[in-house]
């Protein structure tokens, strides 16, 4: 059983979809299907045909694909108490979505069956039983998952067991138990997952929920006790609290457990795929998730940065590019000499571990940081910073004037933004006046209308984010407030940052260091 490859039945586009803030289009299903299939998971859930139109369409455009690894499964109940398989419409719409896997649920609870589908207890053992023989003559695979298990094994393990029984008579391959609630504890599911594997002789799955914050726990938990097949969404998505985060488990498998569920190679693309699913869903990829999290190696304290540079294992507990991450160190006021040399090799900067500047560098950082300003989402600001320490700061221009004004247009109390620079490059004196939607675009534009014709490379840059930070909210409206720039050239981006009582000044310096750091990284030589 312990060479047995674990399969990985991927619900994100099903079970995914019914959490809060999560959903895709039909196109965007295709695009998360195809990156399943190369993650090399082994079913791919569509969804459930019979209960809205999005998910039977997305079973139309699906025909056209070619999957590697992956089969596609629908979804569906048990038969209605009162119509055959035949007549039920929900039944028959899993047939014409023309799949080779069928995944039907059945209540395992016995006060499920009784006080939702008021059907006595052996009615329900009959629904199971005629629906998954139903399918399974009609089917390459049907997999069962038992709604409800575990709460209701708790209240009657017996007729829990007895449905299990029905489904595995009736033709079954797989027998999944279903933490349909979220509240079990990993030592009961592994108790009962043993349990019915030793019961039955048909393969055991689990579906968890994680509304105990034990999803992945548990299902890893079901795996040590011999299940086969793991149920699950990328990056934990689903109803109420999510279900089972099938990145940490496919990672706690392959890496803690040495039980393989993908193809090789698939486990490099696991960051990839978490942070694309996000994408695709117009989500946020949370920074400190487990393994594929942005902060997942990410080191700040000075102790601990010098440690990982010296043996990694010290502060990771594996190597981030064995599932596609990579290691980050931090610079801030807790930073020691350590961050300084790295973010300095990093960025491709020669600094001596034992020259002053070093501790300079170190000590303006503190400061700044002491004072507001944020380097880790600025690392931008951080070298030229750098630069600026070791007197290696190229000088490209000299801003003599910078100022806006805004006024209102129109009933509908639009503000229109007008910006007056002017630079110095070298001996010559360069004024430019642009409007905008707002302060800053316009000092953007009126900024880049000045440099472009010294520095035309600067055409090319564009300002992709823009953040606000209130550092003091106390102090009111004379608070000062953070501002983070995300620019980009169309290859690279790169974050800067500005801090100031004033949100215009701070944006300034931010945009400043925006198009000052594409010219260090372009290696333009200074011109003032």
């Amino acid at each position: 059983m312990m060479s047995e490859r674990i399969k990985i039945y991927d619900t994100t586009l099903r079970d995914g979809t019914q959490g809060e803030g999560f959903q895709l289009s039909v196109d965007e299903k295709v695009q998360v299907a195809r990156l399943l299939d190369e993650l090399g998971v082994a079913y791919i859930e569509g969804g459930w045909p019979g209960s809205n139109p999005r998910d039977a369409a997305f079973f139309e455009a699906s025909r056209g694909l070619d999957f590697r690894t992956a089969r596609l499964a629908a979804f569906g109940s048990t038969r209605r108490a009162d119509k055959s398989c035949d007549d039920d419409p929900s039944i028959q719409a899993l047939l014409a979505a023309e799949v080779p896997i069928l995944t039907i649920f059945g209540k395992s609870w016995k006060m499920h069956a009784t006080e939702v589908l008021r059907v006595t207890a052996e009615e329900n053992l009959e629904l199971v039983f005629d629906t998954v023989r139903y399918l399974k003559a009609r089917a390459d695979q049907v997999i069962f998952d038992a709604e409800h298990f575990f709460d209701g094994a708790a209240d009657d393990e017996a007729y829990s067991m007895a449905v299990l029984d029905a489904a595995a008579r009736a033709g079954a391959d797989f027998l999944v138990l279903c933490d349909t609630n979220g509240g079990s504890l990993p030592h009961v599911v592994g108790e009962l997952t043993a349990r019915a594997v030793a019961r039955t002789g048909i393969a055991v799955g689990i579906h968890a929920h994680n509304d105990s914050e034990l999803a992945v726990a548990n299902s890893l938990e079901a795996v040590r006790a011999g299940a086969t097949m793991v149920q699950g969404t990328i990056n934990g998505y689903g109803e109420r609290c999510g279900n089972a985060n099938l990145v940490s488990i496919i990672a706690g498998l392959e890496i803690k457990h040495d039980r393989r569920c993908l193809p090789d190679g698939g486990l490099k693309r696991l960051t990839h795929v978490s942070r694309m699913v996000d994408e695709l869903a117009n989500n946020v990829p949370l920074a400190r998730q487990a393994y594929v999290g942005r902060s997942a190696f990410a080191h700040k304290g000075g102790v601990h940065v010098n440690a990982v540079l010296k043996s990694a294992s010290t502060y990771e507990h594996i190597t981030p590019e064995t599932i596609g991450n990579e290691r980050r160190i931090l610079v801030s006021d807790l930073s020691g000499r350590s961050n300084i040399i790295a973010k300095a090799q990093q960025f491709g900067v020669d600094i001596d571990p034992d020259d002053p500047v070093t501790r300079a560098v170190l000590d303006k950082i503190k400061q700044l940081e002491h004072e507001g300003y944020q380097f880790e989402g600025a690392e931008a600001s951080l070298e030229l910073l750098m630069e600026e320490a070791r007197g290696q700061r190229p000088s490209w221009f000299e801003v003599l004037l910078a100022s806006v004004t805004t006024r209102e247009v129109g009933r509908d109390g639009l503000e229109a933004a007008e910006a007056r620079v002017k630079v110095a490059i070298g001996d010559e004196i360069l004024a430019a006046i642009e409007s905008g939607n707002g302060p800053v675009n316009a000092l953007a534009a009126a900024l880049e209308t000045v440099l472009v014709r010294t520095y035309p490379m600067l055409h090319q840059v564009r300002l992709v984010d823009y953040k606000v930070r209130i550092l003091d909210s106390a102090s009111g409206t004379a608070a000062r407030v953070r501002v983070l720039i995300q620019a980009s050239d169309g290859q690279s981006t790169w974050g800067t940052v500005g801090v100031s009582t004033n949100v215009v000044e701070a944006s300034w310096r931010a945009l400043v260091d925006a198009f000052e750091h594409r010219l260090l990284k372009a290696g333009v030589p200074g011109r003032v």
